[in-house]
Order: structure tokens, then C-alpha cells, then sequence
């Protein structure tokens, strides 16, 4: 069963001022076993190198990256994704590390809150991602 999105929405028409291109939605209605992911980095998984520093573009892809990576390990995939949470330390970071967001979740419509935060655990980290997905039975 496929999970039900809800008031879906492209942020090309709710934020026009923006280049974003994000397919988001109000809610998701879904069943089956659920994975929470814990906030992802710019952080090599394998090695708990730090990359990208003072890039988040490209800690964001990274953190895509491990999201991807964990949810495949746990027996699903990026459609799967019903809520993410992305936490900036700066809020000129949004555009470009949506972009990114978009890139990796087009098509998929999961509920999204943007938080600006005046640090992440390490001073070198510019952005985090959190995901809860559901793998449907």
C-alpha cells in the first residue's frame, strides 16, 4: 500500500521568490514499520570523517546520502519518507541546501520542517537532516 500524501504541494508556487523546486505535502497517512533516522551530517558514515566543511550544500548531500544509505540498510527506500527535518545555523543556507533536498526527494512529497538553530553538536557541522520513513507491510 502506497501512503496517502495529503494537500501535496510544490514550493516553486508557494515560495516564488526562491529557486526551490521541492514536492512536499500537509500530511502523510501511513502504515507498515517505521524507521527514524537520526540527524544526518556531513558526515562520512564509514568513517566518522567531517566533509564539506563550510559547504552545506555539500553536507546536505551528504546527509542525503547517509539517509539513503540507512533506510536501504533497513529494508526501504527515499519513497518511504514520510517527515523530515532539516535544522540550519544560518538561514542563508535554505535555499541551497533545499535544492539539494529537492534533488534527492523529487516526486516523494514528505512533510518538512525548516528549523534555524544557533549551533549543531560540532562547530564545523552547518546542517542537519532528520527523516522518519514508514515501509509499508
Amino acid at each position: 500500500m502506497k501512503h496517502t500524501r495529503i494537500r501535496t504541494f510544490n514550493t516553486k508556487a508557494t515560495y516564488p521568490e526562491q529557486n526551490l523546486d521541492n514536492d512536499l505535502c500537509q500530511a502523510v497517512v501511513a502504515r507498515g514499520s517505521t524507521v527514524f533516522l537520526r540527524g544526518q551530517i556531513g558526515q562520512n558514515l564509514e568513517t566518522s570523517e567531517s566533509v564539506c566543511i563550510g559547504d552545506a550544500a555539500g553536507q546536505a548531500e551528504q546527509a542525503m546520502a547517509n539517509i539513503a544509505m540507512l533506510l536501504k540498510e533497513a529494508g526501504g527506500e527515499l519513497e518511504h519518507i514520510c517527515k523530515i527535518t532539516i535544522y540550519l545555523i544560518d538561514p542563508r543556507y535554505r535555499e541551497s541546501v533545499y535544492r539539494v533536498v529537492g534533488r534527492w526527494l523529487k516526486g516523494v512529497f514528505p512533510v518538512s520542517t525548516g528549523i534555524v538553530v544557533s549551533a549543531l553538536a560540532r562547530p564545523e557541522w552547518l546542517v542537519e537532516i532528520d527523516a522518519t520513513a514508514v515501509i509499508p507491510d
